[in-house]
């Protein structure tokens, strides 16, 4: 299993997957599709599946024009009716395969009624989970559709009990800012100092921060450590939830 991180937008990640044994290849949230052709040329692979994480434009928005360019017919899986040139609607648990790698789909509503993320394992390697906007490194998705139960049941029932192994490829470039306000939530945390030290370094060599791991995020991430005692003691709350509601809150309205 081939991971090439492809830079689209401002900020966004779009992500090939090769199948290196039969040159299989999927794309995930392909928003710039001339970009993404010239990827699986470059690779030499036979791109058959898009993996949609969600509807937004800067995700989904480049669906319609990528089947029209590509020489193969392709096969478009998202969880979500507004998703374009959706050909596979999927739900939690579905699973299917793009070569030798296994995919499951992970239902994670919250930042979108309809968001997905794709957990995929090859034999041998570490696994990997594409999270959309669900979880950032050092962060997580805006509640523009759901709830703080629901990001809860994302990030740390399902996502969290992930492998720690498994390396989190996420939607956007949003690393440095996520960890400013973890600094904020946790200024004794000495995880938060070490990575945010890595990702600046990353940053000022133009290179990328993702992939994360999800053994990880469990250190510096506040949004997966909302049952701890030092973030519920920062939001005032004595539950996982309430804090995850409160943090999230104040994430939306913070300036480092």
């Amino acid at each position: 299993m081939k991971v090439t991180i492809l830079p689209a937008l401002s900020d966004n990640y779009m992500y090939l997957i090769s199948d290196e044994n039969t040159k299989q290849a999927a794309i995930v949230d392909p928003v710039e599709p001339d970009t993404v052709l010239q990827a699986v040329k470059s690779e030499g692979v036979n791109l058959t599946k898009v993996l949609t994480t969600h509807h937004h434009w800067d995700h989904a928005g480049g669906n319609e024009e990528l089947v029209k360019k590509s020489p193969n017919a392709l096969q478009v899986f998202g969880g979500d009716k507004r998703i374009g040139a959706l050909t596979n609607e999927v739900k939690n648990g579905d699973k299917f395969s793009i070569g030798d790698i296994n995919v499951e789909c992970l239902y994670t509503p919250c930042h979108t009624t309809g968001h997905i993320c794709y957990y995929l394992t090859a034999p041998g390697q570490p696994p990997a989970v594409f999270t959309g906007d669900t979880l950032f490194i050092g962060g997580c998705g805006r509640f523009f559709e759901g709830t703080a139960e629901q990001m809860y049941s994302a990030l740390v029932e399902k996502l969290g009990n992930l492998p720690d192994n498994t390396r989190v490829f996420c939607g956007h470039e949003y690393t440095l800012q996520n960890l400013k306000f973890a600094r904020y939530v946790e200024k004794e945390n000495q995880e938060i100092l070490k990575k945010i030290t890595w990702a600046d370094e990353r940053r000022k060599q133009g290179l990328p921060t993702v992939p994360s791991t999800i053994g990880e995020e469990k250190k510096f991430n506040p949004f997966m450590r909302v049952m701890m005692g030092a973030v519920q003691s920062h939001a005032s709350c004595s539950d996982p939830i309430s804090t995850m509601q409160s943090i999230r809150r104040e994430k939306d309205n913070f300036r480092a």
